[in-house]
């Protein structure tokens, strides 16, 4: 049964909490921790307890708790959650009650901006014109009253003449962006119109002609024109939402544009490294360079899974990045990516519910949290936050099914994830470990051999231990990893 109380209800089937405004971003601890507070109002309940029910055989730092604590007291009033001193917590809010009628939810404003066109006549400059696209939607991602389709999706529709409702369709969304801009020496000039796309009405349309310093000015300006068109509760909070100028050096914020081009795909996201240096060479006080190059240096990990050094490099840059802007999106992202893979997962989960706070729309930081739900025996959350990654990125298939697919056979969905890896032009090794137990699990044993040859054959002098070290040892529970161990064992030893 749901549990009401003030203007809130928890609804614990689904594990969402919803508020005034619709649903309410929470971390899955953080929901177990208020539903038990909300179980018992106005008792004490003690940390002992409260870490004995919500990490349950686990040892976890005091401050943990803590920072659960802290972010349910900046989603809720914070005189809800009363700290007794030497004792633990108590809910003190409005009196909860069980509640089965069901509570509208008004849905959310969704929108797609499509690549600005580049009218500078140069496909040299096609990397400003879409990186100035690319910082539009980062920003409004951090709207979290929006629903915001991620660039992967929204650039398939890239200089192409597009039919705004049929595109709008394409994408699930109601409202479209569209743009250009031309850059000629040190002037820029933009133009950008919103539109309602059931109606294709202009509800929003403005030219702007400046210096390429104001380039900034600008988008912040777009940003929240459209914020404020599109949603009226997010008006109060504009305000406080225009950026602090990222760099006053304008060849570092080029260098970093051509960064977020390549950094934006999978299969060139490494590329964007030697661009990322120059940017933070030329203003080394540039956090978002910063903060993206530290995430690009833990992805090398996914090549190179030998070498943990990515993971700590990507640990101390972010901690640059954090030193000159705490609240960077990416910085946290590369800090839960390089913890988790280090096997650290309260500290992992901390950096990427801060990452998914700052940036709610981001598709790759909720594939990361979902790889983390997976990993520390939550897979059907996973499966929820994929789901959510993907409604962003929609036409999206490589990095979203190959974490499904993995999500699927931790939950015992062997054929689903089958499914998933057949839609992948190439499977990489850590999911062929999988799809051999999907095939052994469901019986189809001469398909797992062929899966397990290739297998052995991408890690020649490997042992089916060190293969699985390897590519799927990142489980919190390592019964998970010797069950596929063994799985493996009997697939090799198959007549």
């Amino acid at each position: 049964m749901d549990l009401e109380f003030g203007n809130y209800r928890l609804k614990r089937a689904e594990r969402l909490l919803l508020g005034p405004k619709g649903p309410m971003v929470l971390s899955a601890r953080s929901f177990d921790i208020l539903a038990m507070l909300l179980e018992r109002p106005d008792e004490v309940i003690g940390k002992t307890e409260l870490f004995d029910a919500v990490w349950p055989g686990l040892v976890v730092e005091e401050n943990t708790l803590q920072v659960h604590i802290s972010a349910l007291r900046k989603l809720l009033p914070a005189e809800m959650i009363v700290t007794v001193h030497g004792r633990g917590y108590k809910y003190a809010g409005p009196q909860p009650f069980g509640a089965t009628a069901e509570t509208p939810v008004l849905p959310r404003p969704s929108i797609a901006v499509l690549p600005f066109d580049n009218m500078s006549r140069d496909p040299e400059q096609d990397y400003f014109s879409d990186g100035i696209t690319e910082d539009i939607i980062a920003e409004l991602s951090k709207f979290r009253e929006f629903l915001v389709i991620a660039r992967n999706s929204s650039f398939q529709f890239r200089g192409k003449a597009n039919d705004v409702a049929e595109v709008a369709k394409k994408l699930g969304v109601q409202y479209v962006v569209e743009g250009s801009v031309r850059k000629i020496g040190n002037r820029v000039r933009v133009t950008v119109q919103l539109i309602d796309a059931s109606s294709t009405a202009h509800i929003w349309g403005e030219h702007y002609d400046r210096e390429l310093d104001d380039i900034f000015a600008i988008q912040d300006e777009i940003t929240q024109m459209i914020a404020a068109r599109l949603a009226r509760q997010a008006r109060t909070a504009i305000a406080s939402r225009a950026r602090a100028r990222p760099t006053d050096n304008m060849s570092a914020y080029e260098f970093y544009l051509r960064a977020l081009q390549l950094a934006a795909v999978y299969e060139t996201v490494l590329e964007a490294e030697p661009f990322l240096r120059q940017a933070v060479k030329l203003d080394p006080r540039f956090a978002a360079a910063h903060a993206m190059l530290s995430f690009v240096e833990s992805m090398k990990f996914y090549w190179d899974y030998n070498n943990p050094g990515h993971l700590h490099s990507g640990l101390e840059i972010a901690r640059t990045a954090f030193g000159l802007d705490p609240d960077e999106a990416y910085g946290h992202l590369a800090t839960g990516f390089a913890h988790l893979y280090l096997r650290q997962f309260r500290q992992a989960e901390i950096s990427l519910d801060r990452a998914v706070a700052l940036n709610p729309n981001d598709p790759f930081i909720l594939s990361i949290r979902a790889i983390h739900l997976n990993y520390t025996d939550r897979p059907a959350e996973a499966l929820v936050e994929i789901n959510e990654a993907q409604r962003r990125d929609p036409y999206a298939v490589g990095w979203y099914e190959d974490f499904r697919g993995i999500i699927l056979t931790t939950t015992g969905r062997y054929r689903e994830a089958m499914a998933c890896y057949a839609k992948m032009a190439t499977v990489p090794p850590w999911s062929l470990v999988r799809l051999i137990v999907c095939h052994s699990e469901l019986g189809e044993i001469k398909q797992a051999q062929d899966v397990l040859a290739r297998v052995k054959a991408h890690y020649p002098g490997l042992g089916l231990d060190e293969i699985v070290d390897t590519e799927v040892d990142y489980y919190e529970d390592p019964a998970v990893c010797s069950r596929y161990r063994a799985i493996l064992q009997r697939v090799d030893k198959e007549e």
